[in-house]
């Protein structure tokens, strides 16, 4: 599968993860671009030679990874929950990796 068609299968299983979340009876059902996390960050790493960039948390149940690389430019956000499973809620291209920059009157730690 290209970029182009995991994108927009991302794109896809957003808008059916919204409606799922709107419809009880869908709920039930699995979403699309969720899986076990070991699974897809070996897809990540292997077929997109994406690395683990950064990450943080959204609550206490849930944290946002971002992968991405260097190599082929793509990139992918993940909410990975804590029963180890992952979901893709955006992925792209040409992804861009800035140094941080200290400002003048910041005060290091």
């Amino acid at each position: 599968m290209s970029m182009r068609q995991t994108i927009m299968t991302g794109v896809f299983g957003l808008g059916l993860a919204a409606l799922a979340a709107t419809t009880p009876a869908r709920a039930q059902s699995p979403q699309p671009n969720c899986g076990l996390r070991a699974q897809i960050v070996e897809v990540l790493s292997q077929k997109y030679q994406e690395r683990h960039q950064a990450s943080g948390l959204q609550n206490a149940a849930a944290m946002v990874e971002v992968w991405a690389s260097d190599a082929t430019g793509s990139w992918t956000i993940l909410i990975t929950r804590a029963d180890g499973v992952s979901c893709i809620v955006a992925s792209g291209q040409s992804w861009l990796e800035y140094e941080a920059v200290r400002l003048v009157d910041e005060v290091p730690s």
